[in-house]
């Protein structure tokens, strides 16, 4: 039910922009998580995106500045717009929702989301 895309190889230094869109009218969710995992890593919080109030984002550390999370205008779209990426970028993305308004201090947490896309991946390399 949640469908992200819009991954690919880049050199570093370039941009890509993920979109996740998710369907199914009996999913209900408030917050929308952005999440990468690196080989042999753990999967970790990218952005998170309130559905309703879009001033809402929260980055981690190592994205800020260089990553913005936004919703489409169309209803259930949302997008990672990634500037300047770095081959530590490199990541399978998944976007997740999360039934809860999640806040500063929860929504990096996996367990806070019920709901899955299936990943895109991200190469950044020259």
């Amino acid at each position: 039910q949640l469908q992200a895309s819009g991954g690919g190889l880049v050199q570093p230094g370039g941009s890509l922009r993920l979109s996740c869109v998710v369907s199914g009218t009996s999913l209900d969710y408030s917050t929308i998580g952005w999440f990468r995992q690196a080989p042999g890593k753990e999967r970790e919080g990218v952005s998170g995106v309130s559905r309703s109030y879009s001033s809402r984002k929260w980055y981690s550390s190592s994205v800020k500045g260089r990553f913005t999370s936004s919703r489409g205008n169309a209803e259930h779209t949302f997008f990672l717009q990634m500037n300047n990426l770095k081959p530590e970028d490199t990541a399978i993305y998944y976007c997740a929702a999360s039934r809860y308004n999640l806040i500063t201090s929860t929504w990096s947490q996996r367990s806070q989301y019920a709901y899955w896309g299936q990943g895109t991946l991200v190469t950044v390399s020259s």
